[in-house]
């Protein structure tokens, strides 16, 4: 039991430096780039998934080092104990799930280079994780956050637009950020939006929302634009596109001003763009291909229905339900 915690003791004061994939024998350092190549030209992953896989894939080799393993002799109960330690210092089981995604991803790619004949990671089992619904904004909640917004600064219009567009959009902060100039159809009332794996898809856009863009893109013109960074709708004040901290913290800025004690996010209103559309009666597929979800399974569950008016619809449109009418 000693040995044991001694090994969470080394894998915490591994996970803490930010030193380099360190290079060992048998090719790692070759193995290691042919998986980052792996990933970027095979895999298609977004900027963000590719560069925590990355960041995982470093926590398991500061591991293996700390227990002089090579990664070629890995087996199952070496990563169970991996998993274990990350239970053991306090790692949310979220963020463990994610860690254990790249592990997985890893030596996925380990056996179909040929380096390995088998996957010990294959029976590796993932934290449980509990569902709980994020926050939901009202829509008189999300005009107070807007109304909040101090116009008098230069970057007021901005923070407006940027606002109503992820309302409008049900768009992830990422793809807020990255959003060009020529992904912009204003006058046919859609964006263009590049989403998890680089995957485009056309998301209608409210009215207001164009009001507000158009309106800020008159402040734009005015403003410092860094080389490179021409195309990007939201920029900061030193000309750079806008980051997801800067929208993290506005709204959180935001949320505090107008007196909101929720915790929210950018994500907030992405979660409520989708339950208010449902709420309204948007169709499931349609929110499924607004929100770029991949599967209509991860639709279901980021959107929560109204109890009153799930009853409504089955009493309406059950076949049952339709002939107890009919007969009455």
């Amino acid at each position: 039991m000693l040995g044991r915690s001694l090994s969470y003791l080394k894998l915490y004061n591994f996970m803490k430096k930010s030193a380099k994939i360190p290079e060992k024998i048998r090719g790692r350092t070759a193995i290691i780039k042919e998986y980052t190549q792996y990933l970027k030209l095979e895999k298609g992953l977004s900027p963000n998934t590719y560069d925590a896989y990355l960041t995982d894939l470093e926590k398991l080799l500061n591991y293996l080092d700390s227990e002089d393993i090579d990664i070629l002799d890995v087996k199952l109960e070496n990563l169970q104990h991996f998993m274990a330690g990350l239970h053991d210092i306090g790692i949310h089981p979220r963020s463990q799930a994610r860690v254990l995604s790249g592990v997985k991803s890893f030596f996925k790619f380990l056996v179909i280079a040929d380096y390995r004949k088998d996957d010990p990671a294959e029976l590796l089992e993932g934290p449980k994780i509990g569902f709980r619904l994020p926050e939901v904004l009202t829509v008189e909640e999300i005009d107070r956050i807007i109304a909040s917004v101090d116009m008098s600064k230069a970057e007021g219009q901005r923070n407006r637009a940027i606002l109503e567009t992820l309302y409008s959009c049900g768009l992830r902060v990422s793809e807020l950020c990255n959003l060009k100039l020529s992904d912009l159809y204003l006058d046919e009332g859609f964006i263009k939006v590049e989403g998890k794996g680089s995957k485009q898809r056309l998301v209608p856009i409210s009215q207001r929302a164009i009001n507000e863009i158009l309106s800020w893109l008159e402040d734009r013109i005015g403003g410092k634009i860094k080389p490179g960074f021409e195309d990007y709708v939201f920029l900061a004040r030193w000309g750079k596109n806008i980051s997801r901290i800067m929208v993290f913290h506005l709204i959180k800025e935001l949320a505090e001003k107008a007196g909101i004690k929720k915790s929210i996010s950018p994500h907030t209103f992405r979660h409520s763009f989708a339950t208010h559309l449902l709420e309204g009666g948007a169709n499931l597929r349609a929110i499924q291909a607004m929100l770029g979800h991949e599967s209509i399974a991860t639709t279901e569950i980021y959107t929560h229905i109204d109890r009153s008016m799930l009853r409504a619809e089955i009493i309406e449109h059950h076949p049952r339900n339709i002939r107890y009418h009919q007969k009455k």
